[in-house]
């Protein structure tokens, strides 16, 4: 497929790629996750687990391929609007960034309030805010100065914040009770997929990390092994996860649901444990920042470049350190005022159900695309045709068919909304 001239520097590997997914992916909810998914299903939590691995599968197939078609940045905004138009292109691009922005405020308060846990200091207003400013205007400047400085920072992060896992599933193994690991009872398949409706929220963030596809050396190979290394190792990783939490504190594991790995170090290191999980937690949100600010203004770029949000500046490139430093600049300032506002409970709601609705433009686009481009050299194809991409899209339906009405009226309204604003726009920049 032709790509569109970007003026980007073609710089990031498949090592880049993969962490900047794996730093998106393991944000805060692996710290609570394990009391959750144990509530409901208890020792047989593993079959939710391998459930979500072979629904994410699906999507990040579908991912893959798209991704070795168009290899320009935006990632998922890039693959719908090139499949089905600029009309879906900007539902894409606004519902996205206000998503994505929304989830950045969050995390940054929940650094501080995880950060305030240990120094109180940090829950007076001028110190939050301050910390806000630190956090979107460092990782902002590290971005502007060039997207090798970005991903140095992302893998650094990625590594700090897998190291304490890691070391807790390593030393945990001495404290397992297999006992508490026997499946006495098998789930339902109504058991299984409602738990993991919950579960899969945990498994995004590859079409937040693919925004950086315009400058990702041989996007053809290294964008479906990036996506495949990534997906592979979050799914390990929160299985094992999973396993010791559970045959650590059996049972009991369901009670600690602000902070179960907080509970399972602390039985295993002691007090010691506790504190190093809880500045694990904050180190893992901070990553998760990192790659958000990274990743997502490649979206406005590319977007205004397409003139799908007709907003001309976000298009400039820096003359010395090829990055779109005014989209990067403009992200960083939205997420700090976001932050430091608070309460953004209607876009927190729409936050998931966006996701959702991206993976199923990205699954659909993959049978567009087929029809609209040639397959060329080194480009991957999903083998068996048509089933992958069919199966992702019945599953992510059957996932939006089970939002609550209020969501749902939200998700409605906001594309309501945007819809009458792009014919306004579309007909202003006409006349």
């Amino acid at each position: 497929m032709k790509e569109t001239k970007e003026d980007l520097k073609r710089v990031v590997g498949v090592f880049g790629l993969s962490t900047n997914i794996i730093n998106i992916i393991i944000g805060s909810g692996i710290f609570v996750l394990p009391a959750i998914i144990a509530a409901g299903l208890g020792s047989s939590s593993i079959f939710a687990y391998l459930f979500c691995g072979i629904l994410i599968t699906l999507v990040m197939l579908c991912f893959a391929e798209a991704g070795s078609k168009i290899t320009t940045s935006g990632g998922a905004y890039v693959y719908i609007k090139t499949a089905f138009g600029p009309y879906f292109g900007f539902l894409t691009a606004v519902l996205f960034i206000l998503a994505t922005i929304s989830a950045d405020a969050a995390v940054a308060n929940a650094i501080v309030d995880i950060v305030g846990s240990l120094f109180p200091k940090f829950k007076l207003q001028s110190v939050k805010i301050l910390t806000f400013f630190i956090l979107f205007s460092g990782f902002g400047y590290i971005n502007v100065k060039g997207i090798k400085n970005g991903v140095k920072v992302v893998k650094f992060v990625t590594i700090t914040k897998l190291i304490p896992l890691l070391l807790l599933v390593l030393f945990s193994w001495s404290e397992v009770s297999f006992d508490n690991l026997a499946i006495t009872t098998t789930p339902t398949f109504t058991e299984i997929a409602k738990i993991s409706l919950i579960l899969f929220f945990a498994f995004q963030g590859a079409e937040s990390g693919l925004s950086i596809s315009g400058e990702i050396k041989e996007p053809k190979r290294n964008i479906p092994k990036g996506i495949f290394i990534s997906i592979i190792i979050v799914l390990i990783l929160y299985m094992l996860i999973q396993t010791v939490s559970q045959g650590v504190l059996g049972d009991s594991l369901s009670t600690f649901k602000e902070n179960p790995l907080g509970a399972v170090a602390n039985q295993v290191f002691g007090s010691i444990g506790f504190t190093i999980m809880t500045f694990a937690a904050a180190i893992s949100m901070i990553g998760y920042l990192s790659s958000s600010i990274l990743s997502m203004p490649r979206i406005l770029f590319r977007a205004s470049k397409d003139n799908v949000l007709p907003i001309k500046p976000l298009t400039k490139i820096h003359s010395k350190f090829n990055t779109p430093h005014v989209s990067i600049i403009c992200y960083a300032i939205t997420g700090f005022l976001f932050a430091s506002i608070g309460g953004f409970e209607q876009l927190a709601i729409i936050s998931s159900a966006t996701v959702l609705l991206i993976y199923l433009g990205v699954s659909l686009s993959v049978i567009k695309l087929r029809k609209r481009t040639n397959e060329t050299k080194n480009e991957f194809k999903i083998p068996g045709g048509k089933v992958i991409p069919i199966l992702s899209s019945l599953t992510i339906i059957y996932l939006l068919s089970n939002i609550a009405q209020n969501e749902f009226i939200v998700i409605l309204s906001a594309i309501i909304i945007l819809t009458i604003i792009y014919f306004i726009k579309k007909k202003v920049v006409k006349e």
